[in-house]
């Protein structure tokens, strides 16, 4: 395992904080949609951009015949539709349809609030963190 020192270790401390603090958030998503987590992730890939099977599993991180098992079930559903991929018409891809939208506007307006232990930072440290994060942000898009 490949190890960069402290930006591996950083990295680490902020998964496991998230990790450690959406349960609740996860649970208010699951009761509100009535859907399995994994199908929540699924559309939550799908609202940045249409994937194939492939592409889905590889962004949700699981294999490739559960995401198929997802696909279908969100199909049925009516939240996701697979169409011919036109750029290549062997390869179909999946899109959300007007209620998988509608769907991941109920996902977005569940209430995830700030863990109490951010609670330790001042106005001064929270000003740092979101110029950090804004920094991060940019970052990463101007690689994207």
């Amino acid at each position: 395992m490949s190890d960069s020192g402290p930006v591996d270790q950083i990295w680490r401390d902020l998964a496991a904080l998230v990790i450690e603090n959406q349960d609740s958030w996860k649970r208010a998503v699951v009761d509100r949609l009535g859907l399995p987590f994994s199908r929540v992730r699924i559309l939550k890939r799908l609202s940045r951009a249409p994937m194939t099977v492939k592409e889905l599993a590889a962004a949700a991180t699981i294999d490739a015949p559960a995401t198929t098992v997802a696909v279908n079930d969100l199909e049925a559903r009516g939240l996701v539709v697979r169409q011919v991929d036109p750029a290549n018409r062997r390869c179909k891809r999946v899109s959300l349809t007007e209620a998988g939208r509608s769907a991941v506007r109920e996902i977005d307006a569940v209430h995830d609030p700030a863990p109490a232990v951010l609670s330790v930072l001042d106005a001064d440290d929270l000003t740092e963190l979101r110029r950090i994060l804004d920094k991060m942000s940019g970052a990463e898009q101007d690689r994207g």
